[in-house]
């Protein structure tokens, strides 16, 4: 006797099951670009601050804040110039797109032997 789980995993593969990542304020931020990246930088070299502080003052207070101070910085030095690069790539992205939906509407057409005359006089 074949039990409602197997059954269920012969109707649907594991595959097509949505993967959900961690929600904060509403929003998975394994949707979020840059994200992952800057917060495992950020954490690691945090970490190895704070260790590296450690040892060489054996103060633990004074080394947790400078784990979480370069934390703070690595996440966020390295968090704009990604997020500015990403809406960098996106809008020149878009703006591709519209050519290339522009230059499907003008193939063939007398438009488009048009602009061909334009460019070759320039």
């Amino acid at each position: 006797m074949t039990s409602k789980k197997e059954i269920f995993q012969q109707m649907v593969p594991e595959d097509s099951l949505p993967q959900r990542g961690m929600v904060l304020f509403g929003k998975d931020v394994s949707q979020i670009p840059c994200f992952r990246n800057s917060f495992l930088y950020g954490i690691s070299i945090g970490v190895a601050a704070g260790f590296l502080a450690f040892m060489r003052t054996s103060r633990p207070q004074m080394s947790c804040h400078i784990a979480f101070g370069t934390f703070f910085g690595t996440t966020l030095c390295y968090w704009f110039p990604c997020r500015y690069n990403w809406s960098k790539e996106a809008a020149d992205a878009e703006l591709l797109q519209k050519a290339l939906q522009q230059q499907s509407m003008y193939e063939g057409t007398q438009a488009e032997r048009d602009l061909d005359q334009k460019a070759k006089s320039a």
